[in-house]
């Protein structure tokens, strides 16, 4: 998934040995060579038409229903200059309303009352520096990662199309389900359903893939061929779909409406900052999300190949994660980023959210739909946002807060005063609903990990991510 056609690095060289993640799975030299497109003739003739995101898009045979961008002739796909894909079209606008210009007047107050007003909600103190002047995005949210306390927001219960930014939900919930170890040779019925102009990794029919490939696919391709024959092992789409809801039901992502598990444009599929930012917070507890969303470039599995003896052996070929505030491919990399996920499609504009850490603050920001339509326009918002949230952390008072899962999040007092946010904080949901299993409370002190029970979370107030951005900080 790709923020928009991005011209200027087509062709261009990156020295990409300086972002090569130490979480990454391919140690040793990295191979640049053209992704191959694997997806065979009838699965193309199969898919469903909308949006772009990401690597290669997938020509399909139009139908009347709908109308189809026409697929974007690309050339090989190298790991030094990958082709950015333009978002194809489609007809049909999911969420009704809510592709409106202007958003509701009154929207959800999960988190805190402030958070459910339109417009910029932001409570500085004296001496706070002033929100970034170029910000165009339709809805976007700052929040401490760790604390949970929203810095600011603008329009955060929004409800608009997620795109690929709703693959943190389908990992979220499929990721504790399946080991990285577990195989799965993909049969043509798995990959059956994806939309036209789908981002794809490359994976291919009758061919073997560990769930630890496929999760690279989702995270550093957007890929929705590895999405879809995630869902296919975890007992087909409609029940993945299921799964994510009650899933974000119990994150309590009340705003949050899942139609398809790779984020692919369909008509009522709504999320919003929050809930985008709820689902990253929930993910980033989990070592292999933090790994994969971390993850700058890996090797992926490719076709089996003779070599001059005639002994078949399986080629890989070098794939790079489409989160360009990590590779910095038109883009500045930002300073201790660590994921977490983009999206672009036609009804959703660019999205993103991001993770990154300066000294002992760990903050998340979610931008959706950027009006400014310059290229990368995303990516310079969530920088410009982070940035402000390291400077004004300690001068603002807290406009809302991140949610915890299940019943005693949910039913939390509005963070709308000093008390009423400290008792917010101190709650623990200790439901072991969801995919999610228990939440553990994990704590920083003095740079090492220690495992909290309730009562120390409850006096800590905080929610760490163990491991998160410390190995890729650049402070």
């Amino acid at each position: 998934m790709v923020a928009a056609p991005d011209t200027s690095t087509r062709g261009s060289v990156v020295n990409t040995s300086a972002l090569l993640s130490p979480s990454s799975t391919t140690p040793g030299t990295f191979t640049s060579v053209p992704t191959p497109s694997f997806t065979s003739t009838h699965v193309r003739d199969r898919t469903r038409k909308g949006n772009a995101e990401g690597s290669r898009r997938t020509p399909v045979r139009r139908t009347p229903s709908r109308r189809a961008a026409a697929p974007l002739a690309t050339a090989a796909l190298l790991l030094c200059g990958p082709l950015a894909a333009a978002p194809a079209h489609a007809a049909d606008q999911p969420g009704g309303s809510t592709d409106a210009v202007k958003p509701p007047a009154r929207m959800s107050t999960v988190g805190g009352k402030r958070l459910g007003r339109p417009g910029t909600q932001v409570d500085p103190k004296a001496g706070a520096p002033a929100l970034p002047k170029e910000l165009s995005g339709k809805s976007w949210v700052v929040a401490d990662a760790e604390s949970g306390d929203v810095l600011a927001a603008h329009n955060a219960h929004w409800q608009l199309p997620p795109a690929s930014t709703l693959k943190m939900l389908f990992a979220d919930t499929l990721l504790p389900k399946m080991p990285k170890t577990k195989t799965h040779k993909v049969q043509l019925s798995d990959l059956d359903g994806m939309g036209e102009g789908s981002s794809l990794v490359g994976v291919k029919e009758n061919y073997t893939y560990s769930v630890h490939d496929l999760w690279l696919g989702v995270f550093l391709r957007s890929g929705n061929d590895a999405v879809h024959v995630l869902a296919a092992m975890n007992g087909g789409v409609p029940a993945t779909v299921k799964e994510m809801q009650a899933h974000a039901e119990y994150l309590n992502a009340r705003d949050t409406h899942v139609v398809t598990p790779d984020g692919y444009d369909e008509k009522g599929q709504v999320s919003s900052a929050y809930d985008l930012t709820l689902f990253a917070r929930s993910g980033l507890q989990k070592a292999d999300f933090r790994e994969y969303c971390s993850t700058a470039t890996a090797q992926f599995p490719g076709t089996f190949e003779k070599d001059k003896k005639g002994k078949k052996t399986r080629s890989s070929f070098g794939i790079q994660n489409t989160n360009r505030l990590l590779t910095g491919l038109g883009v500045e990399p930002y300073k201790g980023i660590a994921g977490v996920k983009n999206g672009n499609t036609t009804n959703a504009g660019a999205t993103f959210t991001g993770v990154a850490q300066r000294g002992n603050r760990v903050l998340l920001v979610t931008v959706m739909n950027p009006q400014e339509k310059e290229v990368n326009e995303v990516y310079k918002e969530t920088a410009r946002l982070f940035d402000w949230g390291f400077k004004a952390a300690d001068s603002v008072n807290p406009i809302g807060t991140l949610v915890r899962p299940g019943a005693a999040g949910a039913n939390h007092p509005s963070a709308g005063g000093k008390e009423d946010h400290k008792h917010a904080q101190a709650s623990v949901s200790t439901d072991s609903g969801g995919s999610g299993g228990v939440w553990t409370a994990v704590g920083i002190t003095g740079g090492s990990l220690v495992l909290l029970g309730a009562l120390a979370f409850g006096v800590h107030r905080r929610w760490p991510l163990p491991e998160l951005v410390r190995r890729r900080s650049r402070d």
